[in-house]
């Protein structure tokens, strides 16, 4: 009888186990029409140059006790690159920035997400661009709206020659701010 019971017991205590292990983060669908994926550029005597993409897939999900389970992965469609001036998209699309014929997409996925404060996490994840992949850090403000819904904005500063993006170094600069501002709600 006693045999039974400490078998029993291991086997509730192995469920509970499997069950804590198995619970996930909540997932959240970003929304297209109240997110803006943004970047700037400065150029030696030439004004700020300033651009959106304007398709992207994504996928967070979210785990507010437990940040680590968090988990966050964007796709940008390199083509969709927006600076209201035509020509000069067709250029950055080209061979000497953004290839987009070779290199249609733009990939974000996390390693990790670390809490910071009760508004703001580090991301850290992989960036590929140009098929070069290098570890980044993004520091993101979260907004918590009662409805559970989030408001995401996230600042930081690319170095495009990390990934082979030379063309026109020292003049154009060789850092891209990234403003990425999104709203998600539960899927």
């Amino acid at each position: 009888m006693r045999q039974i019971t400490v078998r029993a017991l291991g086997f509730a205590v192995a469920l509970l186990i499997a069950a804590t292990l198995s619970v996930r983060a909540q997932s959240y669908k970003v929304d297209p029409a109240q997110t803006r994926i943004a970047f700037e550029i400065g150029a030696k005597d030439y004004p700020l140059t300033q651009g959106v993409f304007r398709r992207f897939t994504s996928r967070l999900a979210i785990d507010l006790d437990r940040p680590q389970r968090s988990s966050v992965r964007f796709t940008i469609a390199a083509a969709s690159l927006d600076t209201r001036a035509p020509a000069l998209d067709d250029y950055v699309r080209g061979p000497a920035f953004l290839n987009t014929d070779r290199h249609p997409d733009i990939h974000f996925v996390s390693t990790s997400v670390e809490k910071l404060d009760d508004h703001t996490v580090r991301v850290r994840g992989n960036l590929t661009l140009l098929g070069v992949t290098r570890p980044e850090s993004v520091t993101v403000r979260v907004q918590r709206d009662p409805d559970r819904s989030f408001g995401l904005r996230a600042e930081f500063h690319l170095q495009r020659s990390r990934f082979g993006m030379t063309a026109g170094l020292p003049l154009i600069s060789d850092h891209v701010r990234i403003i990425v501002a999104t709203r998600a709600g539960e899927t």
